[in-house]
């Protein structure tokens, strides 16, 4: 419970953070200074400066919005996209079920970091189109759980009586199998945000996606690793906050996993 509870109270600071970073610093991230770059953390410089001479520790508030959006925006389209892809295939006739999951079959079967590289150099780079392209690895794990979450459910006698009593087959989705599905899909959408989070700052990484000088943590810790052996701090700070982001996300998931099983 402990570790939950404080779980809880990272992802409310980092939420704070990320929807008003100007109350947490009112230094400007993007502000250059190349008379100090690579200055260590100081009482001007809480966790020093970058390589253009740019205060850490507001460039790490100011990335908190994109780093961690790029990570619940598409842990959110594929949960949506999984849910839809699902029901529909359960719900369908045997045919479109083979279809449908033959190519899931096919997108878990090419690499997931391939192939959001393939969305991305269709749609382009920036944080949206990254959202996109990890959705799109997601959304077959996804519909896979629902898939089968729906079959399980559809076979109780609730739902047998509103079909006795009329109820259309979208109006039985709607009312007793979507939501007697949700719940576990969503736990499990919890515990793979964490994933979400570190995927979408790899892409920052090899530069796909925030363009810059954007402040998000994966770019800079892209921009830190040719300085790493005359400055730790630019690779340190940015690699904290992400690590702890992601342990936040993955305690509070787990337990959420926990109390729907």
């Amino acid at each position: 419970m402990v570790g939950f509870g404080l779980g809880i109270a990272v992802l409310l600071l980092l939420a704070c953070v990320a929807a008003a970073p100007g109350l947490f610093t009112g230094v400007d991230p993007n502000a250059a200074d190349l008379r100090h770059t690579l200055r260590g953390p100081s009482g001007d410089h809480w966790f020093g400066t970058d390589q253009n001479g740019r205060d850490l520790y507001a460039r790490i508030v100011y990335g908190a919005r994109p780093s961690l959006l790029i990570g619940v925006g598409a842990s959110l389209l594929s949960l949506v996209g999984g849910v839809v892809v699902g029901v529909l295939a359960a719900q369908s006739n045997r045919v479109v079920d083979q279809v449908i999951s033959r190519l899931l079959d096919v997108v878990m079967s090419v690499p997931g970091l391939l192939l959001v590289f393939l969305v991305v150099a269709v749609l382009g780079t920036g944080s949206r189109n990254a959202a996109v392209g990890l959705a799109v690895v997601g959304i077959p794990g996804f519909a896979r759980v629902t898939r089968a979450e729906v079959i399980r459910v559809r076979s109780g006698h609730y739902v047998e009586a509103a079909h006795g009593l009329g109820w259309s087959k979208l109006q039985v989705v709607v009312r007793h199998i979507v939501p007697n599905t949700v719940g576990p899909i969503v736990a499990l959408a919890t515990v793979g945000l964490g994933s979400m989070i570190v995927a979408s700052s790899s892409l920052s990484f090899v530069g796909l996606g925030p363009r810059p000088p954007t402040a998000e943590w994966g770019a800079m810790l892209a921009g830190s690793r040719n300085y790493l052996e005359v400055a730790w701090w630019p690779a340190v700070f940015p690699g904290l906050a992400l690590t702890i982001a992601v342990l936040a996300v993955t305690v509070v998931g787990e337990r959420i996993q926990g109390l729907t099983r």
